[in-house]
């Protein structure tokens, strides 16, 4: 699918409710599933990856209905079964990673398997651990298709390397459900709707620092009420700073502090944000956001701990770097690499065709701007939701407008993304 994004001439305006988070869905069914009794989840997201898990837990024996278009009601014993089938994971990595921590200590063989993307993703990064705590998993080289042999797991202190929530997550999971605690310290402390979550559905965990320890456990039933995606907020974001006489308000976006690295930075660069009624909705805080455009933007130096807090977000920062004055430094993301496509690779090879001076660092990137962009031609997507939001930002100010091929990757996360934005022009 091409889509034609044309320059904005009269600035954005107006208010979107952010649609729900995509991370914090995925959560929402798998421990409801975990749960003995009825779930009812609230606001559910309409993206593809969070239906996957949907998908898959249906496959696995729990019971889950659509009461309407984003409300589940999951009813559940709290024991998985035996699927016959592949489990099916789409294009969800999140879905792969976290449900093998669960099948890991399950008295039953299950086969997880992904799309081509999916299949591309490493998937060594949890195997190593769950074989650690005494998994039996077989891959292709470290890729799907996974098939799990479900082992009795004993509890390991694992010192990840990497700060991922998807890895740490995987491992709690597995923790829950193996003898004695089990730890998870991290370089730095990657998004913790996990520990939220389990803590509102009754799992006592211990954080400390940057370190998480569980115990043997599981949850308990409730009612979840799902707040938008801070993630799926950063395009409106980026937009209405960069899109001339712009003034826009986003309604319900999950302010969760492991995932505001995107206000942080827009304001260290001189944006004009405001947040509005803040407040906690299941064990989430969430509010409302207020942008106007900023006349001056200056580039600045992202690195070390925060990239975690935005690392789904880098694309479209530098689409917002071409417009800060100066040079903009973005390091310590050599795992952008490793997502839906080599997305540092990527970003710089579409946003150099319209005119941004941009560089590819081996672990990021660097932007010198302002700069205008002409646009006048046809980007890639590569099969990557993220960097096809990206471009349809960058667009709204190309001076010939854009053609993006393959935009209906964008339905992975956020079907809803070009209606919304078409509301404030």
């Amino acid at each position: 699918m091409e889509l034609k994004v044309n320059k904005i001439e009269q600035g954005l305006h107006g208010t979107v409710t952010i649609p729900a988070d995509k991370s914090i869905s995925h959560r929402a069914v798998m421990f409801a599933s975990l749960a003995d009794g009825e779930s009812i989840v609230k606001n559910f997201s309409k993206g593809e990856d969070p239906h996957s898990t949907v998908r898959v837990f249906k496959s696995l024996g729990v019971n889950i209905d659509f009461l309407d278009e984003q409300t589940l009601k999951i009813n559940s014993d709290g024991k998985l079964k035996y699927s016959s089938i592949p489990l099916d994971c789409g294009n969800s990595g999140t879905t792969m990673r976290l449900v093998s921590g669960i099948l890991a200590g399950e008295n039953f063989q299950s086969t997880l398997i992904g799309d081509e993307s999916l299949s591309k993703r490493p998937m060594r990064r949890i195997i190593e651990p769950l074989e650690m705590m005494g998994a039996k998993i077989n891959s292709k080289d470290g890729h799907a298709p996974l098939i799990i042999s479900g082992q009795n797991l004993h509890s390991i202190d694992y010192v990840s390397k990497l700060a991922s929530a998807q890895v740490k997550s995987c491992i709690l999971l597995a923790g829950m459900n193996a003898d004695g605690t089990t730890s998870v310290t991290e370089p730095y402390v990657s998004r913790n709707h996990t520990e939220l979550m389990l803590r509102y559905m009754g799992v006592n965990l211990n954080v400390e620092g940057k370190k998480v320890s569980i115990n043997k456990s599981k949850p308990e039933p409730r009612t979840i009420e799902i707040c938008g995606d801070i993630s799926s907020a950063a395009y409106f974001i980026v937009a209405a700073l960069i899109v001339p006489n712009s003034d826009i308000i986003l309604k319900n976006v999950g302010l969760n502090t492991t995932r505001d690295g995107i206000i942080e930075v827009a304001q260290k660069m001189g944006a004009n944000i405001e947040i509005l009624d803040k407040h906690e909705t299941s064990g989430e805080i969430v509010g409302d956001i207020r942008i106007k455009t900023t006349s001056t933007l200056k580039g600045c130096k992202i690195e070390g701990e925060i990239i975690p807090r935005l690392i789904d977000e880098l694309p479209v920062i530098a689409v917002l770097a071409t417009q800060a004055e100066g040079t903009t430094e973005i390091r310590d993301a050599k795992d952008l690499r490793n997502k839906e496509s080599d997305r540092i690779k990527a970003t710089v090879n579409e946003l150099k065709k319209l005119g941004a001076n941009i560089e590819e660092l081996e672990d990021g990137f660097i932007i010198q701007g302002k700069t205008e962009l002409n646009g006048g031609c046809c980007v890639e997507t590569y099969h990557d939701h993220r960097l096809a939001m990206s471009l349809y930002v960058a667009g709204l100010i190309c001076t010939k407008g854009l053609l993006i091929n393959g935009f209906e990757w964008v339905s992975i996360s956020f079907p809803e993304f070009e209606k919304l934005f078409n509301s404030l022009m």
